[in-house]
C-alpha cells in the first residue's frame, strides 16, 4: 500500500499549510488594532469580532475570502481525489489519477483566471456565440461515429485520450442565454410578452432536449433548475412559472415510467428506506463507508471501502470517501466551506446594489455550484434517488473541474459590474430593490 504511505506524508503539509494559514488569517483579522496584552479575553474577542466584521464588508476582502474557501475546496479534492482512487486491482492507479487531476486543475486554474479577467459587459456580447457553440457541440455527440457511448448513453466526444462532456458547458450558456434575453442593451429589463416568453423558452429547450435524447435526465433537470433560477432572480412573471411547472413535472414522471432503469432509481430511493437489504448496492456502500468512519475518520488514506467495494469512489462517491476518512467532522468541515464560499460570493455580488445582466447571470452560477454540492451530498447519503452527478471542485473528472473552476472566475468578472473595464456608453445597469438580491 505504497499510496497509504505517500498519503500520510502529505497530510502534515497539508495541515501545517492550514495552520499557517489561519496564523497568516488571525494576523490579518488584527493588524491595525492594538490589543494590549493586559486586557481581559472579553475585550479582546469583542475588538477581534468587531476587525473581522469591518473585514467582511470590504468587498476586496470579500473577493479574497471567496478565493479561499474555492482554494481549500479544490486542495482538499486533490487530496482526495489521490486517496479515494486507490484500488486494490491496480498497485499505482492512485499516481495515475492524481497526475491526470493535476492537469485538468491546471486547465482549470488558467480558465478561470482569463474567465475573471474578461470585462463584464463583454460576456453580455460573447453570449450569443458560446450559445451556438455549445449546440453545435451537442448535435457533434448525437452524430453516428462522433459522439463517444459508454453505458448505453452518447454523452462525450473523444479527443484522443481526452474525453469532452459538452452537456457540462450548458451550466454556463444556459444563464447567460437566459439573461442575454432578459436584459436589453442598456441594462433595461425586457418585456415579458407571450411572444419574448416563447423565444425564451425555445432557446432554453434547444440544448435540454439535445441532453435528453443523449440520454441524461439528471443532466437535463438539473439545467432546467438553473434556467429557472436565472429567470426567478430577473423577474419572470410568476404566472409562468406556474404554467411551466404544470407542464414539466408530469413530463417528468412520464419519462420515468416509460425508461425502466429510471423507475428501478425511484424503487430503489424506495426500498433504501422500507427494506434496506434490498436498497441499490452502490447506496448501502456508500452508507457502510460514511458509517464506518465514525466522528473522526479512520484517517487519510487508510479506507477499505474505495479499495472493491465502493463504486465511483473517487467521482460520484468521494464525499463517502471524505467521511470514512476524515469522519463526520471532515464532512461537516466541506459543507461548511460550500456555505462560506456561498456567502462570500453572495457578499461580492450584492456589493453592486443593483438588478442586471451582470447580478442575476453571476448569483446564478453561484447558487448552481453549491446546488450541485449539495445534491451530491443528498444522493451519498440517500436523502433523494441515486443519480450520477460529481462534487464540484471536489470529484475526479476534467469537464467539470474546467467549467466549475471557469463559474468561478466569471463570478468575479460579473461582480465587478464593470467597475475596472469600462463599459460602453450605452450600456447601464438599473437599480433594484435590495430585496431582490440577498
Amino acid at each position: 500500500m505504497s499510496g497509504v504511505h505517500a498519503s500520510m506524508k502529505l497530510s502534515p503539509i497539508i495541515f501545517r499549510s492550514s495552520g499557517a494559514f489561519g496564523k497568516l488569517v488571525r494576523m490579518h483579522l488584527c493588524v491595525n488594532i492594538n490589543i494590549p496584552s493586559t486586557e481581559n479575553q472579553f475585550a479582546r474577542a469583542h475588538k477581534a469580532y468587531k476587525c473581522s466584521r469591518q473585514m467582511l464588508e470590504s468587498k476586496e476582502h470579500s473577493s479574497k475570502l471567496f478565493l479561499a474557501f474555492a482554494g481549500i475546496l479544490l486542495a482538499v479534492g486533490t487530496l482526495m481525489v489521490y486517496s479515494a482512487s486507490m484500488s486494490s486491482r491496480s498497485a499505482n492507479a492512485e499516481q495515475t489519477y492524481l497526475f491526470k487531476h493535476a492537469t485538468f486543475l491546471g486547465l482549470a486554474l488558467l480558465s478561470g483566471a482569463i474567465a475573471s479577467q474578461i470585462p463584464s459587459y463583454f460576456w453580455y456580447r460573447l453570449t450569443p456565440f458560446l450559445y451556438i457553440v455549445s449546440v453545435v457541440l451537442l448535435i457533434a455527440v448525437l452524430a453516428p461515429g462522433v459522439g463517444h457511448r459508454v453505458n448505453g448513453a452518447q454523452r462525450w466526444l473523444r479527443l484522443g485520450s481526452i474525453s469532452i462532456q459538452p452537456s457540462e458547458i450548458l451550466k454556463l450558456t444556459v444563464p447567460l442565454i437566459v439573461c442575454r434575453f432578459r436584459f436589453d442593451r442598456e441594462g433595461n429589463m425586457s418585456s415579458s410578452r407571450f411572444g419574448q416568453t416563447l423565444i425564451q423558452l425555445f432557446l432554453i429547450g434547444i440544448p435540454l432536449g439535445l441532453v435528453l435524447i443523449e440520454p441524461d435526465l439528471g443532466t437535463t433537470v438539473f439545467v432546467g433548475v438553473t434556467a429557472t433560477i436565472a429567470l426567478f432572480l430577473s423577474g419572470w412573471p410568476l404566472r409562468y412559472f406556474i404554467f411551466i411547472a404544470s407542464l414539466a413535472i408530469p413530463a417528468i414522471a412520464g419519462l420515468i415510467t416509460l425508461r425502466p432503469y429510471q423507475l428501478a432509481r425511484v424503487q430503489g430511493f424506495i426500498q433504501t428506506w422500507t427494506n434496506p437489504d434490498a436498497a441499490p448496492y452502490q447506496v448501502q456502500q456508500s452508507l457502510t463507508t460514511l458509517g464506518v468512519g465514525g466522528l473522526q475518520g479512520e484517517g487519510l488514506g487508510r479506507g477499505w471501502q474505495k479499495l472493491s467495494f465502493l463504486p465511483e469512489a473517487n467521482t460520484d462517491f468521494i464525499f463517502s470517501v471524505i467521511g470514512e476518512e476524515l469522519g463526520l467532522l471532515g464532512t461537516l468541515g466541506v459543507i461548511t466551506l460550500w456555505l462560506g464560499l456561498y456567502l462570500s460570493g453572495l457578499k461580492i455580488i450584492r456589493s453592486s446594489r443593483r438588478i442586471s445582466f451582470e447580478s442575476v447571470v453571476a448569483t446564478t452560477l453561484l447558487t448552481q455550484l453549491v446546488l450541485q454540492a449539495a445534491m451530491n451530498v443528498a444522493v451519498v447519503t440517500a436523502m433523494v434517488p441515486p443519480k450520477g452527478i460529481s462534487h464540484p471542485l471536489i470529484s475526479y473528472g476534467g469537464s467539470n473541474l474546467v467549467i466549475s473552476v471557469t463559474a468561478l472566475g466569471m463570478i468575479l468578472s460579473l461582480a465587478r459590474n464593470g467597475t475596472k473595464s469600462p463599459a460602453p456608453e450605452n450600456y447601464q445597469a438599473v437599480e433594484t430593490p435590495k430585496s431582490i438580491l440577498p
